[in-house]
């Protein structure tokens, strides 16, 4: 075992023994009462059965028949849970030929990033993973459910369904993704276009023709984002049948998945394996250590943490950087690269990864999964043999070097992601995308209060120079940490331009920005007083991203003199639903605490 993964490790440990105990305690007790189905009263029970067809009651009121949950995420509007109309379905007559049954016990709100990017809307993505922990919630508080399907892909819908599954610890639990849609135009041509648009060069016909042809049909979007760096992380966590989140959706192995699911969480159910059995400590740095090697989303150093915490687990950013470390970067897909998650799959995929990091020493192999214990279990491939689905041995050598290396060969010696910090506070930054130039800047700050200061500001030609893009008062406290994603097509032109520019922000980016150094979750955030909220237009500031460097290079007794901006931010309490998350906005912890209003364990009771 790698030394530093073992010693994070065993920080993590020592620093969440208090808040593990006292969750495992309470799954302790919660296992001890059991579900509520054969002790409730018969006008109780008679609720719960009553939409069921004759069978399904039948069996149900034997008490000896499992009943499993089935929280989805499904809407028509969002690709990638398109696919899962048709899952229920599929699920409940796979366990009634098993002598069980299902039942859709909540459904969750699930919002697309990718409609909302640069609106209004978005000041809503973030709260929403919180929501959906809530909403899931609600569904399983009716206590007559051995088991649960969480259905689920894209980028805040899985860390709150997450939270909510460690919530309900004392529950087997799978989840059940819905897979890609087929590759479209290449993510090179979607940028090209893109940064072309942005520059006046082509038409907004011509946009929309090129962004039609990337997201094209039901199913994830291809590009290495944070849906994508989703389904990885279940599967390093050991959630998520074996190398399946990449299958593409609507395919007869994508069915024989779905239905292979329902097999497996009944196993569960029989053996009283739950999600407590298998989620600890070195499942989240086998995450973590995943997230680094893959390239995956920058937004999961937010979500982990505020995930861990639901099962009384306590990261920080600093486990994130010393993981960052000593993982190489294994993998190469767009936004760090040309290739998208089917080109992924079809070198290997995760089969590969795995198989890499455990010969590394850098992940936890000893750990519990859905389908056995150790995560070599992962290091497998589906297939359909006869009408039947088979995991057979995986390829443990990459089919293609360009999009997954080995540790021997990787692409870049550290993961994706880096810790920076100096006066200005702490905040993180994608790598994996970075070009050796990009790494080191000493420049001058131009200052915006929102996104929109700097893409009018672009419009004018008022960036023509070199720069670093100081974009405050985006935190959660804010308005909602919105991501910025539509910063990036006027500022990786001015970089095609030949300017040094950067940005620096306590807002997100998404988990398809890369190409622009971004420090970003900069905390404290502007509305927690932190120093970026007295940075003014000229300061000089200098961003050392190899070294983990971030300074305003401006004298102490100058700042001292600075007043912060008083910004009321009432424009951003209302409309499209913001007055509903005002207590959200009041309670939220900073990104580096997961940017949550959740105290999951608390204090334990004297």
């Amino acid at each position: 075992m790698n030394e530093i993964i073992q010693e994070v490790t065993n920080n993590i440990i020592k620093r969440s023994a208090k808040s593990r105990k006292i969750y495992l305690n309470r799954v302790s007790q919660q296992k001890s009462k059991g579900v509520n189905r054969n002790s409730i009263g018969c006008s109780n029970l008679a609720h719960a059965i009553a939409p069921m067809n004759s069978y399904e009651k039948e069996t149900l009121t034997k008490f000896d028949a499992a009943n499993m949950a089935i929280v989805t995420a499904y809407n028509d509007m969002l690709s990638a849970h398109e696919p899962y109309s048709v899952y229920p379905s599929l699920l409940k007559r796979a366990l009634m030929d098993l002598g069980s049954t299902a039942q859709v016990a909540s459904g969750v709100p699930a919002m697309c990033d990718g409609i909302t990017q640069g609106e209004t809307g978005m000041e809503l993505s973030l709260f929403s993973r919180d929501n959906i922990a809530m909403a899931s919630a609600i569904g399983l508080s009716h206590n007559v459910y051995d088991g649960v399907f969480y259905l689920g892909v894209c980028d805040k819908i899985v860390p709150g369904l997450v939270i909510s599954a460690l919530t309900f610890g004392h529950l087997p639990t799978i989840f059940v993704p819905a897979g890609p849609m087929p590759s479209g135009i290449s993510n090179a041509q979607k940028a090209k276009i893109r940064q072309e648009f942005a520059a006046g060069k082509v038409s907004k016909d011509a946009l929309f023709k090129a962004e039609a042809s990337s997201y094209h049909s039901s199913g994830t979007c291809t590009f290495y984002g944070t849906a994508n760096s989703n389904q990885m992380l279940l599967e390093m966590m050991g959630l998520q049948l074996p190398n399946s989140s990449f299958v593409n959706t609507n395919t007869p192995l994508r069915d024989m998945l779905t239905k292979k699911a329902a097999k497996v969480l009944l196993q569960m159910t029989q053996e009283k394996i739950s999600i407590s059995n298998i989620v600890d400590e070195k499942s989240f740095v086998n995450a973590i250590v995943g997230l680094m090697a893959t390239g995956g989303s920058s937004n999961h150093t937010i979500h982990l943490i505020a995930m861990a915490k639901a099962a009384g687990i306590i990261l920080t950013w600093d486990d994130f950087g010393a993981i960052s470390k000593v993982t190489p970067l294994l993998c190469k897909m767009y936004p760090n690269g040309s290739a998208d998650v089917n080109a992924f799959r079809d070198a290997g995929g995760m089969s590969v990864v795995i198989s890499e990091l455990i010969k590394a020493g850098l992940v936890h192999n000893d750990v519990q999964t859905i389908v056995g214990k150790g995560l070599d279990n992962y290091i497998v491939e589906p297939t359909i043999q006869k009408n039947m689905i088979y995991f057979q041995k995986g390829p443990e050598v990459s089919r293609n070097e360009d999009v997954i290396s080995s540790i021997e060969k990787p692409f870049y010696s550290e993961g994706g992601l880096k810790l920076l910090s100096g006066n200005l506070g702490r905040c993180v930054i994608k790598t994996s995308a970075l070009k050796k130039g990009n790494m080191y800047f000493k420049q001058k700050a131009m200052v915006f209060e929102s996104q929109e200061e700097l893409q009018n500001a672009f419009k004018k030609g008022e960036l023509e120079k070199d720069f670093i893009a100081v974009v405050r008062f985006q935190g959660p406290k804010s308005n909602g940490m919105p991501e910025l994603h539509k910063l990036m097509p006027p500022l990786g032109l001015l970089q095609d331009r030949g300017y040094k520019v950067a940005i620096l922000t306590d807002g997100r980016m998404s988990g398809a920005s890369g190409k622009v150094a971004s420090a970003i979750h900069l905390t404290p955030e502007a509305s927690d007083g932190g120093l970026i909220s007295k940075v003014k237009e000229g300061d000089l500031i200098e961003m050392d991203i190899e070294n983990g460097v971030l300074n305003l290079l401006v004298d102490e007794e100058k700042l001292q003199k600075r007043k912060i901006p008083n910004l009321t931010f009432e424009d951003n309490q209302h409309g499209v639903g913001r007055e509903l998350f005002s207590t959200i906005r009041a309670n939220v912890g900073s990104a580096e605490e997961g940017a949550t209003i959740f105290d999951l364990v608390g204090k334990e009771r004297s």
